[in-house]
């Protein structure tokens, strides 16, 4: 699609907004995301069929016009639903414009001015190949995508798999799963440590204990409570929607280091 005015004179820069949203699907979010589905070519009937079919209903058939009947329809259906199921919704129409309509501009557009929406708005979730993910601050990220990149290029896969599902348990809906995300971090680190040290059934703790030099004294301090912290985390509240991502950025930030060891 064509590039807008700032993005064409560089512009265009995201500004990061604080995360505050994870457990909702504000307003202002429902709004842009049938905005911007028209914007991709949907038709007021196309997205509603969308919006129908994730919602197991039937569209009401005394809405025939385009507008403004069936566009006021998707507003109300999105409005009325669970928060939750208007991120299954943006699933449905990445899949849409990825797999049944696919233009490869199109869909690029999509993601991408949805991922900048949630950025500016300080939405905690991302979509990335089709899925809508736990999004944490710019330096989370950072600290994600070097610890991916890092076990990646020295082999780790089992380690990389591990990293991957502690994301997905930051990203369950309705609830996430702090808890398991450490368990899965702290498994891929074990992973990398392994097979450094060459002994495949030595335990996180062990290697900690006999390999002080391979993860630094103030790491093995953070991991200690850690470990505390999985034993006793209990969720998620809105109030401590941060407070997940920051004590997994705390693990992985081992992870580059020992990969790379």
């Amino acid at each position: 699609m064509k590039a807008s005015f700032s993005k064409r004179h560089g512009f265009s820069q995201v500004d990061e907004a604080e995360i505050a949203v994870r457990e909702d699907a504000p307003q202002a979010l429902q709004e842009y995301l049938i905005q911007l589905s028209y914007e991709c070519g949907l038709k007021p009937s196309g997205l509603r069929e969308i919006i129908c079919q994730t919602l197991k209903v039937l569209p009401d058939k005394q809405n025939w016009s385009e507008t403004p009947n069936i566009h006021e329809e998707n507003v109300q259906r999105l409005e009325q639903c669970k928060w939750f199921k208007v991120y299954d919704v943006i699933e449905r129409l990445d899949d849409y414009f990825c797999n049944r309509n696919y233009d490869g501009d199109v869909h690029e557009h999509f993601t991408t001015e949805l991922n900048e929406f949630f950025i500016e708005h300080g939405i905690g979730w991302k979509l990335i190949d089709g899925r809508i993910e736990m999004r944490g601050s710019e330096s989370f990220e950072q600290v994600l995508n070097s610890a991916k990149e890092t076990e990646h290029q020295h082999g780790h896969i089992t380690a990389s798999k591990e990293l991957h599902q502690a994301i997905a348990d930051l990203s369950r809906r309705p609830s996430p799963d702090p808890t398991g995300a450490i368990q899965h971090a702290m498994a891929s680190l074990e992973c990398v440590a392994r097979q450094v040290t060459g002994d495949q059934q030595a335990t996180l703790g062990r290697i900690m204990n006999d390999c002080r030099t391979l993860i630094p004294a103030h790491w093995i301090r953070r991991l200690s409570k850690l470990g505390r912290t999985r034993r006793s985390s209990d969720g998620t509240s809105r109030k401590g929607a941060n407070r997940p991502s920051r004590t997994l950025n705390s693990l992985l930030a081992c992870a580059p280091r020992s990969a790379a060891t």
